[in-house]
């Protein structure tokens, strides 16, 4: 979903639902009945923290309390909305975590900030939403691990695809033995290029293409197959946008499985400005006795040595990442992204992206 609303995204996946039963939908924000109001503060108007504003707006338990933006512009833009408009107002995140009585926090931003503000969280013994990537480098991903452990705090990043109704349904047909052993699997994810800020055109502020848009086709690949990725090989480059400095617009990583299958991963920002939607998500697991296969144009189909095509209609009902979160910290239910998942993919990309570096194949 990139840095398009998800407001944005939604419209548009309903829109394609009218054409597509099985294309990406999303029912009402549910009501979550907390055993008490929950304190939230955003920090950083950058990435997916529409998926706060949405629980927030549907349920008054969850009180959006203050927000942390350096950006004049950003600040500016986001008081549009009623509930930042309403939370108390920060440049300095810190001075807010000093002052503020906070349960959750919403760490989005630019994304070399993200590790150290995670932590600085983690030592306040705060519950943590993150955005993608949750670090830099391995380095960093390690301090942000042993941070986490040590204060005993809840995380989760902000991974939303994964309670997408086309995705579970894909991941229960894999479950089910539908289409056997998956063997290869391939992802796609386009963007349009658009305006993007200038930390996204440096590599020391933006960190890659693999990190940033790859970990949720990489995160979806795991999860629908229940395999693991062994070993990676990848390219990335910027070809013909040099205005765009040192922000790649395509990359393609290669990963070896657990059960010697392969998965290729595809990811650019050449979507035509004029095409009708922000992104074109693709994604497709042959196995052993069948194939699945969602796009977002066409939603999912089923093909197997008993039946012929067959467009799969017949979807669970859509989830909410931050719903689901506030339901595992407050009322126990198991959250969908697991903390060792949550390390794991961050892990893979983030050697995926060192393989198209280096040149050469890493094991991840």
């Amino acid at each position: 979903m990139d840095r398009a609303s998800r407001r944005e995204f939604i419209r548009v996946a309903a829109a394609a639902a009218a054409v597509s039963p099985a294309a990406l939908s999303y029912a009402p924000q549910p009501s979550l009945r907390l055993p008490r109001d929950v304190r939230v503060a955003i920090i950083g108007f950058e990435g997916h923290y529409s998926e706060i504003l949405e629980v927030a707006s549907a349920n008054p338990q969850v009180k959006l309390v203050a927000v942390a933006e350096q950006n004049p512009a950003l600040s500016k833009r986001a008081s549009a909305n009623r509930l930042l408009s309403e939370a108390t107002p920060y440049e300095d995140y810190r001075q807010m975590l000093d002052k503020e009585a906070l349960d959750i926090v919403a760490v989005c931003g630019q994304n070399h900030t993200r590790a150290r503000i995670v932590q600085e969280c983690a030592d306040r013994r705060l519950a943590i939403v993150a955005e993608k990537p949750l670090a830099m480098d391995l380095e960093e991903l390690e301090a942000t691990r042993r941070s986490i452990a040590a204060n005993g705090v809840r995380l989760t990043i902000l991974l939303p695809m994964r309670f997408s109704p086309v995705y579970q349904r894909m991941r229960a047909i894999v479950q089910n033995g539908e289409i056997g052993e998956v063997v290869c699997m391939a992802a796609q994810k386009s963007y349009k290029l658009g305006e993007r800020p200038d930390w996204m055109k440096k590599r020391a502020t933006f960190g890659g293409i693999i990190p940033y848009i790859g970990i949720h086709m990489v995160d979806l690949m795991l999860w629908t197959s229940g395999r693991e990725f062994v070993e990676a090989s990848a390219f990335q480059s910027n070809v013909g946008f040099p205005a765009y400095g040192e922000m790649e617009n395509n990359a393609a990583v290669i990963f070896k499985l657990d059960n010697q299958g392969t998965a290729t991963v595809r990811l650019d920002y050449l979507r035509p400005a004029k095409a009708p939607t922000h992104g074109d998500d693709r994604l497709r697991l042959a196995g052993t006795k069948g194939v699945v296969e969602a796009q977002e144009a066409n939603g999912l189909w089923l093909i197997t040595g008993q039946k012929p095509p067959e467009q799969i209609r017949d979807l669970p009902a859509a989830g909410f990442l931050f719903a689901d979160f506030l339901e595992s910290v407050y009322k126990g239910k198991r959250h969908l992204i697991s903390l060792e998942e949550i390390f794991r993919v961050n892990e893979i990309v983030l050697k995926a992206r060192e393989a198209a570096e280096r040149h050469t194949i890493v094991r991840v």
